[in-house]
């Protein structure tokens, strides 16, 4: 018993005294805004699936998710597409920093549905 309470103090002291190795950075290196993150929605690979079962409340879910994720944007276009038996919603944003973005977004568990 004793050997197993030595064993464990000498296993939290040598995990809890190490230290991360801290890596310098460079004053040139860009940073990485939330924007820029790969969130999903990049792409028909790629959309963000809303999981929810109407068509009022899969629209409401989207602008949720772009105000959370895209804070500022500004709301260009927005387009149906069907693709492989799946629906999409492709919406295209411009960010608060300039930038023009397509969002995909799956739609197809509401798509049609009141």
């Amino acid at each position: 018993m004793k050997t197993a309470i030595v064993l464990l103090i000498t296993i939290m002291l040598f995990t809890d005294c190490s230290t991360p190795k801290k890596t310098s950075t460079k004053e040139d290196t860009p940073k990485v805004s939330g924007t820029d993150v790969l969130k999903g929605g990049t792409s028909f690979n790629n959309p963000v699936v809303i999981m929810v079962e109407s068509e009022r409340a899969g629209l409401d879910e989207e602008y949720k998710w772009l105000s959370n994720n895209y804070q500022g944007y500004a709301l260009i276009r927005r387009r149906h597409v069907s693709r492989s038996s799946r629906h999409y919603d492709v919406v295209r944003i411009k960010t608060k920093q300039g930038q023009v973005k397509d969002i995909y977004f799956d739609s197809t568990r509401f798509w049609g549905k009141n």
